[in-house]
C-alpha cells in the first residue's frame, strides 16, 4: 500500500471527528464572543424597516459593521428564530469550508480522490481561524469560499463569473477588495466589471430599503478606520494596546508595505506568465497579510484567507518551503493557548501577540525568499529561476482539473 493511499485512510476519520467536534460541540457551545447576534438583530431590524446603524460603538461588544448591501444579503436569516438561525449558519459555514477545500484541491491540480483533500480539511479544522469562525459564528467561511471560487474561475478564464463570488463577499465584508488588483494586473478586465458591479448593484438595491443607510457612512465607516485597542492583531491595534510610540508603529507599517511592494513586483515580473498559479496564490497572500498588519483592524480568524498561500508549498517555486514561514503559520493559525500560571506576564504577552508575530514572520519569510531570488537573478541571470511544471509530480490531475492547469503554464 502506497503512502498516497495510507494518508487518506488515516486522515479521513481524524478530519471528520475534528470537524464534528469544532462544529457540533465547540460552535454550538459558543464562547465569550458572539459575532452572530449583532448580524441577526440587524437583519431583523432591516426586515422591519427599523434603523440598523444606531448601536453604541463605544463598547467592546461585537458590533454590526456590514454595509447595507451586506444587510440585504443577510436579511433572510431573520425568518428563523435566533437559535435555529445560528445553528443553520454554522452548518452552512461547515459546508462552505468543505466546498472551499474541494475548489482548492482542483485549483492545485489534484484529484478529489487523492490524499490532498483530507489533508486540506484536516488542516482547516485544526486551526484557530476555522475554530473561532465557527465558535463566534462569523462570515469568514463564506469569504474563503468566494476567494477559492474566484481564483479557480480566474485561472480557467471564466472572467465574467470569476468576479461574482468575490463581488458577493465584498458586498458583505470587503476584506478581499485588495485582490481585485490581481485581475487588473493580469488584464482580465471582465472580472473587475462583475467584481465591482455586484456589490454596487446590491448597494443600489439595499439603499432605499434601509431605514438609515447614511448612518453607515456617517457612523460606521469612521469607526472602521479607527485602530481599536482590543481584539485587534494589526500593528496599529497592538501599538495602541501596549502603548507603543506612534512613530515606531508608523515605521513598522511602512516597512511591511515596502516588503509587499517589492514582493508583488517580483512575483509579477518573474512568475505571472511562467507560473501563474504561484503568482496568483502568493500575491493574494502578500496582499492580505499586509492588509491585516498595516490596516486598522486585523483579527486572528482572518488567517483562514491565507490557506491558498499555504497550499503553494505543494508546487515548485513556493516561497514558504522554509522553517521561518511555518513558524509564522503556526503563530497565526494555532489553536494553542499560551496563558501561563507560572509565567503570567510572558504567557499573556505571547498569547496576545502570537497572531501578529505569525503574520509578520510569514511576510518576512516570503519577502526574504523573493529577495534572495532577486539577488540570484542579478548575479546569474533569469536562468537561475528554475521553471518547473506546476502540476504536482506525485499524482496526475484528473480530467476535470486539467483546464485550469493547462492555463497555468501558457504565457500571454
Amino acid at each position: 500500500m502506497t503512502v498516497q493511499r495510507i494518508i487518506p485512510l488515516v486522515l479521513w476519520p481524524l478530519t471528520i471527528m475534528t470537524a464534528i467536534h469544532r462544529s457540533v460541540i465547540l460552535a454550538i457551545n459558543g464562547d465569550r464572543t458572539d459575532d452572530f447576534t449583532p448580524v441577526y438583530q440587524a437583519a431583523l431590524r432591516f426586515m422591519n424597516n427599523q434603523p440598523v446603524y444606531n448601536e453604541n460603538l463605544n463598547t467592546v461588544d461585537p458590533h454590526y459593521l456590514y454595509p447595507p448591501s451586506g444587510t440585504l444579503l443577510m436579511a433572510p436569516i431573520s425568518v428563523l428564530d435566533p437559535q435555529t438561525a445560528r445553528w443553520t449558519f454554522i452548518g452552512v459555514s461547515v459546508l462552505a469550508l468543505v466546498i472551499s477545500a474541494i475548489l482548492l484541491t482542483k485549483l492545485f491540480g489534484y484529484s478529489l480522490k487523492s490524499w490532498v483533500l483530507p489533508t486540506i480539511l484536516f488542516f482547516f479544522f485544526m486551526t484557530e481561524s476555522t475554530a473561532h469562525t465557527l465558535i463566534f459564528t462569523n462570515f469568514n467561511a463564506f469569504v474563503l469560499l468566494g476567494m477559492s471560487a474566484f481564483m479557480l474561475l480566474m485561472m480557467k478564464r471564466q472572467d465574467w463569473w470569476a468576479g461574482v463570488p468575490i463581488g458577493l463577499t465584498i458586498a458583505v465584508k470587503p476584506v478581499l477588495a485588495p485582490l481585485l488588483l490581481l485581475p487588473l494586473l493580469n488584464r482580465q478586465w471582465r472580472i473587475l466589471v462583475t467584481g465591482i458591479g455586484v456589490p454596487l448593484i446590491l448597494t443600489i438595491i439595499a439603499w432605499p430599503l434601509s431605514a438609515d443607510p447614511k448612518a453607515f457612512i456617517d457612523r460606521t465607516l469612521p469607526y472602521l478606520g479607527e485602530a481599536r485597542d482590543y481584539y485587534n492583531s494589526s500593528i496599529a491595534g497592538n501599538g495602541a494596546y501596549f502603548g507603543v510610540a506612534p512613530w515606531l508603529v508608523l515605521v513598522l507599517r511602512i516597512a511591511f508595505v515596502l516588503m509587499a511592494v517589492f514582493s508583488l513586483w517580483f512575483l509579477y515580473r518573474y512568475y505571472r506568465t511562467t507560473n501563474e498559479l504561484l503568482w496568483l496564490t502568493t500575491s493574494s497572500g502578500v496582499l492580505l497579510t499586509t492588509t491585516f498588519l498595516v490596516g486598522a483592524l486585523g483579527q486572528g480568524y482572518y488567517s483562514m484567507l491565507l490557506f491558498p498561500l499555504i497550499m503553494t508549498v505543494l508546487i515548485p517555486g513556493s516561497t514558504i518551503r522554509n522553517w521561518p514561514a511555518w513558524l509564522g503559520i503556526y503563530g497565526c493559525m494555532t489553536f494553542d493557548s499560551f496563558y501561563s500560571r507560572e509565567w503570567t506576564a510572558f504567557g499573556w504577552m505571547l498569547e496576545y501577540n502570537k497572531v501578529t508575530y505569525g503574520w509578520s514572520l510569514l511576510m518576512i519569510a516570503v519577502f526574504c525568499s523573493l529577495l534572495f531570488r532577486y539577488l540570484d537573478v542579478r548575479g546569474q541571470g533569469e536562468g537561475s529561476l528554475q521553471r518547473q511544471p506546476e502540476v504536482p509530480a506525485a499524482e496526475a490531475p484528473s480530467s476535470t482539473d486539467t483546464a485550469a492547469d493547462r492555463t497555468v503554464s501558457q504565457p500571454r
